[in-house]
């Protein structure tokens, strides 16, 4: 059973078609990234997921229940993190957080464990007593995750969690997602910042205009939009030696230089590129390195979006 699924999925506002026909199916303990520009309908399908917005037509399940005829279902075993969120002036961190736990009924008497497990894998124990109102835009990112995560929730739906972020908390996040993955937790998490979803995710969904244009396993998308490998040499010495082999080689196409690193496209399987870099070192050029380029997120977005928004 799929963890989130829905079936011709749409949302409408008077003329306006947000989402269309979305057909989406997340399996168990997916990190599974959520990209598109601004507009392209992602809240609202994160929304309509966290049962805040009726669709205007088509179903969505979460964990097999359906999130319009059970919205109280729903919410016991999802936690939502909006892209943008409020504190209360005058509340500590812990005051905070059993606010929240006593909102989702945790008895009284279980809370205080509850609260001092979800700030220890926040990192947030040391902020424990501190005004929630004094923090960093990070350290209330984290806040409001460690209160998503308080009544221990299958599936966490992050609308932009890292949006605003330091190099530095972009990491911490990174790593937090993958422990809560580990933990078994199902994650559906958007942004429309490429560079953030890069290292998260182990699959990925493409929305643009409200119609996902692609969803799946990232390397498996990559590799059906490109027709070859993309190559990467650097040498130390012996560039036009190099130039010329690289010329000769049948299966080596459009091979672009930059003084003594190149970049090329080929249709060689593992054993001919192996013996391709070994003609190269046989001809006594010094190579620094000889890869290939995985490809990125930035290549997929491109090649299927239109630049609609």
């Amino acid at each position: 059973m799929a963890a989130i699924k829905t079936v011709d999925l749409t949302k409408k506002y008077g003329e306006f078609t947000a989402v269309k026909d979305l057909n989406l199916e997340i399996q168990e303990r997916d990190i599974y990234g959520f990209i598109g520009p601004n507009g392209a309908g992602k809240t609202t399908t994160i929304r309509i997921l966290a049962t805040l917005l009726a669709p205007t037509a088509g179903k969505a399940y979460v964990n097999g229940i359906d999130v319009d005829h059970s919205p109280y279902e729903v919410k016991k075993i999802v936690g939502y993190m909006p892209d943008a969120f409020g504190v209360y002036d005058g509340m500590r961190l812990r005051e905070y957080l059993d606010f929240f736990g006593a909102a989702y009924k945790l008895p009284s008497k279980q809370r205080k464990t509850i609260i001092d497990d979800v700030l220890e894998l926040t990192d947030l124990t040391a902020k424990a007593d501190d005004f929630v109102s004094t923090f960093s835009r990070g350290m209330k990112q984290r806040c409001c995750l460690a209160k998503t995560l308080i009544h221990d929730p299958k599936v966490l739906l992050l609308d932009e969690p890292a949006s605003g972020l330091d190099p530095r908390a972009r990491i911490e996040l990174r790593e937090l997602l993958k422990t809560l993955r580990d933990m078994g937790k199902t994650i559906l998490i958007s942004s429309h910042i490429l560079s953030e979803l890069g290292d998260m995710c182990n699959k990925i969904g493409i929305l643009e205009r409200g119609v996902l244009l692609t969803s799946g396993d990232f390397q498996e998308i990559l590799n059906s939009i490109r027709q070859n490998r993309r190559i990467r040499l650097e040498v130390v010495e012996g560039a036009d030696a190099a130039a010329e082999v690289l010329k000769q080689t049948p299966g080596i196409e459009n091979v672009g230089r930059s003084g003594n690193e190149f970049e090329m496209e080929s249709k060689l399987g593992h054993q001919d590129l192996s013996v391709l870099l070994a003609r190269l070192v046989s001809e006594k050029i010094k190579v620094v390195f000889f890869e290939e380029d995985q490809g990125t997120l930035e290549d997929v977005f491109l090649h299927v979006t239109k630049g609609g928004i």
